[in-house]
């Protein structure tokens, strides 16, 4: 089964992002991308007025999780927790590049999308020369079987090694019961390594009400041109839903508990983000 989410719907925010990372100094020029810059100034006007309202804007959100992201990635990397790391729906993340750089061959990164976007990832970092033995860029379906699938890509890695699968900015496109699956399947993956861990963004109904998140979503729907999920209502439905799905420890972060961190972050945008932390620890690593 294929995941179901449209090129038409994910590559809008898959540039914008791409440009916010390059703007806010997290990636280099030359992953900057003309659809990235042109869309950038498009939803300008409406990120400024929803600024004077005093409402969210989609940069502010972006970074809140992005650098959480980042920072819950590098402590369990650092503590030797992690040796792997699979990006899935990468884009134009510039993640895999900023840490394959920071430590080097202490670490095996794979970014991991849909073909057409893998294939252009992949060309423009051998372009720079920043690929190698422990870095690559992999076409994968995250909701896939066999070949080609994230199944597949996990099922390759090293089995003496922990993990951590990223995913950022995908779970809001699929629809509550193929997020219930995508964790089942992560957490599957995981589970023959002797550490995994899990981190995502998700948005939860419960915080995303009121007139200024209503307006920032229409902006955003009509801006990707299709539908965006919040699942379930609250941190405790999300962190039964991820311990069902085969998780022993969860919790939900909030990026303003984190300033020291994320920085001074537009606090109405970060405050319609949470970031997954999801760990499952194998009984016997020897098994």
């Amino acid at each position: 089964m294929r995941l179901r989410r449209s090129a038409a719907a994910v590559s809008p925010t898959a540039y914008y992002t791409g440009e916010v990372w390059v703007r806010s100094g997290l990636a280099p020029a030359e992953l900057r991308t003309a659809p990235g810059v042109a869309l950038h100034a498009a939803l300008q006007p409406a990120m400024l007025a929803s600024r004077l309202a005093g409402g969210p804007t989609l940069e502010g959100l972006l970074l809140a999780r992005h650098r959480l992201i980042d920072h819950l990635l590098a402590e369990a990397i650092e503590s030797g927790e992690v040796g792997q790391v699979v990006e899935i729906a990468a884009g134009m993340s510039p993640r895999g590049l900023r840490f394959s750089e920071k430590y080097g061959d202490r670490i095996t990164y794979v970014e991991t999308d849909l073909p057409a976007m893998a294939t252009r990832k992949r060309e423009q970092l051998a372009a720079m020369g920043r690929l190698s033995s422990h870095h690559r860029v992999e076409a994968a379906d995250a909701l896939g079987t066999g070949p080609g699938s994230l199944a597949g890509v996990l099922a390759g890695l090293d089995r003496s090694a922990g993990v951590a699968v990223v995913s950022e900015g995908l779970l809001n496109y699929l629809a509550t019961d193929d997020v219930r699956r995508l964790w089942g399947g992560v957490a599957e993956g995981l589970a023959a390594h002797p550490n995994g861990l899990y981190l995502s963004d998700l948005h939860l109904q419960g915080e995303n009400q009121g007139a200024a998140a209503r307006g920032f979503t229409a902006v955003l729907r009509a801006f990707v041109r299709g539908r965006l999920h919040f699942h379930f209502g609250d941190s405790d439905a999300a962190r039964a839903e991820l311990l069902a799905a085969g998780f022993a420890e969860t919790a939900l972060h909030r990026p303003s508990d984190f300033a020291e961190v994320v920085g001074r972050p537009d606090r109405r945008g970060a405050g319609l983000v949470r970031v997954i932390d999801a760990r499952l620890q194998r009984e016997d690593p020897q098994e």
